[in-house]
């Protein structure tokens, strides 16, 4: 047995439940030590983003903790390893079984408190400057929602590698976080269209946007030729008017983008990927995940809203267990 939170209609309750049966030789059991809230539990929950077929219908993407047990084919970890994992579900539990490609060791110097904040936001972060839009030194990119948990990873990693970052977010508390993380540009949305800031800013190749609706067409004004805008959101709704002239004359491409349905050999290579290049700098504090607040996991409806409500700059995290 473990517990986990249960979704009940309009409710979340801290129980107990069943374990996973047995454990796969290609996974490891982790005691999860904190989890962490995203946007894509606060939709599961709505009903409007399921877990893919297969999958924990458990609430939660990413945790840290410490290795339980490891599957017969695993070979690059024990139990006692402090490690963080992506995960595909399962999170908002006291132990979860994921696929051991899907997991990395702490950084070191690392709490696992603040190792908890790493897996989902610096993974998608990764997978979309640097797989799906396959940014070159000194392309520049736009970034939507950037003060959230997602966005301060991105401008972070970005601005690290030779990207500049042109940040919008909803007020000057936000938007002043993200020109310490990195951001050379920045605009309040709750001032109105950022196309213009952005031309003056000298446009963009990139646009990560988790916003969609109303603003594809805006981010198609800003957009070099060549640029691409990576969907990865519809927090503005899931429908958009597109100018195809200009997708045509640009050569723009416009890439839909989720991590969590991926095959577990992709998100491997992700976590491989983030491992080789981005784990050195965590360790060498040139990046580090930003954390806006930490929860106990039996407040996790209170985190949610918390998030609901935009009020967070950076991760916000659930205390699992010790």
């Amino acid at each position: 047995m473990m517990k986990a939170i249960k979704v009940t209609g309009d409710s979340l309750t801290w129980e107990d439940c069943a374990s996973y049966e047995e454990l796969q030789a290609d996974h490891v059991a982790i005691d999860v030590v904190w989890s962490a809230v995203n946007r894509a539990d606060l939709m599961q929950r709505a009903g409007v983003y399921p877990p893919p077929p297969g999958a924990s219908d458990i609430l939660g993407l990413e945790v840290s903790g410490r290795i339980a047990a490891v599957g017969s084919a695993v070979t690059d970890f024990e139990p006692g390893d402090e490690v963080c994992a992506l995960l595909t579900g399962g999170g908002y539990a006291t132990k979860v079984a994921v696929p051991a490609v899907q997991v990395l060791p702490i950084p070191k110097g690392y709490s696992l408190e603040k190792a908890a904040a790493i897996p989902e936001v610096f993974a998608t972060a990764w997978l979309n400057l640097y797989q799906e839009a396959d940014l070159q030194p000194g392309e520049r990119v736009l970034l939507h929602a950037a003060a959230s948990g997602l966005g301060t990873a991105v401008i972070q990693i970005a601005t690290a590698f030779g990207n500049p970052v042109f940040a919008t977010a909803g007020g000057e508390g936000k938007l002043e976080v993200c020109r310490k993380l990195g951001a050379t540009g920045t605009w309040n949305r709750k001032d109105g269209s950022f196309v213009e800031a952005v031309k003056s800013w000298g446009g963009v190749d990139m646009v990560l946007d988790p916003v969609g609706g109303s603003y594809i067409k805006d981010n198609q004004k800003v957009l070099s030729a060549d640029g691409r805008i990576i969907l990865i959101g519809l927090m503005g709704g899931r429908s958009a008017e597109v100018d195809l002239g200009l997708m045509l004359m640009k050569r723009h491409r416009l890439i839909g983008s989720t991590l969590r349905s991926r095959s577990v050999a992709d998100k491997g290579r992700v976590m491989q990927a983030l491992y080789r290049h981005v784990w050195p700098l965590l360790v060498a504090g040139q990046i580090e995940p930003t954390i806006d607040s930490t929860w106990p996991i039996e407040q996790v409806e209170e985190a949610m809203a918390h998030v609901a409500d935009n009020k967070n700059t950076g991760k916000v995290l659930l205390r699992v267990g010790a």
